[in-house]
């Protein structure tokens, strides 16, 4: 069963009770209800929303990834399960153990595989992707000539309608804001994904910020993110450039988890093929397989 994203947008208490998250609106009494067990993230976006300490320790033991959103409402925190695996220790001991060597293969990976994904969304709109397509096969351990970067110019540049005159900022005018509510939500679905691995969602194999507490997170969502653009660029067809956030264009950046995608020639829902991901990765922490597994376009 693919595990619930819950919003909650407007004045509510939250608290717990026998294994449920009860859910009271301030403004109306009224009372609802969903099990612990069938949450996988939970957004917060009101500022007048009152939250128990005890429900959120038993949100976080299920290993649900908890967003809070600013005045502005974009996410602006991330709250996860520092107890996600039972061999935790021994994870992190093979994660922090990785050779350079490795990382540079398992970005080289990344890198294609995310190239690809983006060369699917971009034939998805009728755009050619040739060039993209070249690429990721020609990408060296390391991403050495940087083709990552050639892509997005080429990818950025087509992504959208010509009248947006569209460049990607993370500040920058409509549709950023859509494509950044997209990312932090599949920022916390991997995040949450590689904490029930037995991963540290700050050690990265290319990212190295040091103020960055999610780099590991922020290299695995590469690939990802072409399925947060394709529910953007469904978004700028209905609405133009009409792009100020509305409770319409939430509810399906929010849907994102759901997404059916391909991975290991198998249909699944985003959510699933994180957890694939993330395991894999595991495993070529440990030296038990070579190849992370990423998902593609159906």
């Amino acid at each position: 069963m693919i595990k619930r994203t819950l919003y909650f947008g407007s004045p509510a208490y939250l608290k717990t009770e026998h294994e449920q998250l009860v859910i009271i609106n301030t403004e109306t009494g009224e009372l609802k209800s969903a099990p612990i067990e069938d949450i996988g993230v939970v957004v917060l976006d009101h500022q007048q929303i009152t939250i128990s300490q005890a429900l959120i320790a038993k949100l976080l033991s299920n290993n649900v990834a908890f967003i809070t959103c600013d005045n502005t409402h974009h996410p602006t925190g991330l709250l996860l399960n520092l107890d996600g695996n039972t061999l935790q220790s021994q994870k992190f001991q093979a994660q922090i153990e990785a050779s350079i060597p490795l990382k540079k293969q398992l970005w080289q990976q990344t890198v294609s595989a995310k190239l690809n994904n983006q060369a699917s969304m971009l034939e998805a709109i009728r755009i050619p992707a040739k060039n993209l397509r070249n690429w990721a096969t020609e990408v060296k351990s390391g991403d050495a000539d940087n083709h990552e970067a050639k892509a997005a110019v080429y990818y950025w540049k087509n992504i959208f309608p010509d009248f947006l005159e569209f460049k990607r900022e993370r500040y920058g005018p409509p549709p950023n804001n859509l494509l950044n509510y997209g990312y932090a939500i599949l920022r916390a679905v991997i995040a949450r994904s590689l904490v029930s691995s037995g991963l540290l969602p700050t050690l990265g194999i290319f990212h190295k910020n040091q103020y960055n507490a999610y780099c590991l997170a922020d290299d695995i969502m590469e690939p990802y993110r072409p399925f947060a653009d394709k529910v953007v660029v469904n978004i700028v067809r209905m609405n133009g450039k009409f792009l100020e956030m509305t409770p319409s264009m939430k509810k399906d950046l929010l849907g994102i988890p759901a997404l059916d995608v391909m991975i290991g020639n198998e249909k699944s829902p985003l959510l699933v093929a994180v957890q694939k991901t993330t395991a894999s990765l595991a495993k070529c922490f440990e030296g038990k397989q070579r190849k992370i597994l990423y998902p593609e376009f159906i």
